[in-house]
């Protein structure tokens, strides 16, 4: 015998007159359906149907009227039964032309969710799959620790090497000397080191005396300097011969006198014209009275 949807054991949480379509709201449930709780809350909180936040809260309710009216825990239920009824519509109108009016239909809901307990053998299988994935999660954080602790450690051994090397910079700048490194010496060659040898045990052989170094030759005199040759007397002069007069003193050229500035341009070709017209026109005053 079959069991109705609306009549399978469990808990139940109900939304009635929620304002959506009963379409919208069945898109949402269609998801969950047979889900566990965890896997179905993920599901809802991640979906971009407008009914998926209502849905989901719903599903906490549920699973909240479970934990405290039932006694039983969140992690072991699963989405038994889900559906969406049709409720109230409300009926509205909208002006359109020539005095009519458009109906408009405003739908609502009822929502339920049933959560039923999960059977055993599931419940053992998710509680060892979760057990696995904390040990899991545990091994990677401890890994992560272990590799930053290492990596801290780096940093503090190179802060300390780049700190000596500034320590021996500055030796070398304060005495002009170079610092010595530090040369690591393994347990056998220290060893090696520390044990006195043969030759250290016997007496130490007498160093050889050092030769005394030859008296430097004496410096050679130096030559005395010639001595300079007597001057040449000068030549008296003649007696009787007179002395040659100067000669004058040329006369300073005259100066030439400066040229007259050149006269202004010849006129213009239609003055000059005019001046021949006027020459032969004119006549010369003869002495004689014609009259």
């Amino acid at each position: 015998m079959t069991v109705k949807t609306n009549e399978r054991p469990g808990t139940r949480a109900v939304l009635r007159h929620c304002r959506m379509s009963s379409t919208k709201a069945r898109e949402a449930l269609d998801l969950v359906r047979g889900l566990d709780y965890t896997r179905a809350v993920e599901l809802l909180d991640h979906t971009d149907r407008a009914a998926g936040p209502v849905v989901a809260k719903l599903l906490r309710s549920a699973a909240a009227n479970a934990e405290h009216n039932d006694g039983q825990f969140p992690e072991e239920l699963y989405v038994a039964s889900c559906y969406a009824d049709e409720g109230t519509t409300l009926k509205r109108f909208r002006h359109r032309a020539r005095g009519r009016g458009t109906r408009i239909r405003k739908r609502t809901c009822h929502i339920t969710i049933i959560l039923s307990r999960m059977p055993e053998d599931q419940i053992a299988r998710l509680k060892a799959r979760s057990a696995a994935q904390n040990a899991d999660r545990r091994a990677r954080r401890v890994a992560g620790a272990r590799r930053r602790a290492r990596a801290a450690t780096a940093e503090e051994a190179g802060a300390l090497a780049a700190e000596e090397g500034a320590e021996g910079v500055e030796e070398t700048e304060t005495t002009g000397r170079r610092a010595p490194r530090a040369r690591k010496v393994t347990p056998a060659k220290k060893s090696a080191q520390t044990a006195p040898s043969r030759e250290t045990a016997t007496k130490a052989v007498p160093a050889k005396k050092a030769v005394p170094a030859k008296k430097a030759a004496p410096a050679k005199k130096a030559a005395p300097a010639k001595k300079a040759a007597p001057a040449k007397k000068a030549v008296p002069a003649k007696k009787g011969v007179p002395a040659k007069k100067a000669a004058p003193a040329k006369k300073a050229a005259p100066t030439k006198k400066a040229a007259p500035a050149k006269k202004a341009a010849v006129a213009s070709k239609a003055t000059r014209v005019i001046a021949r017209i006027a020459k032969k026109t004119t006549r010369k005053p003869s002495g004689k009275d014609r009259s």
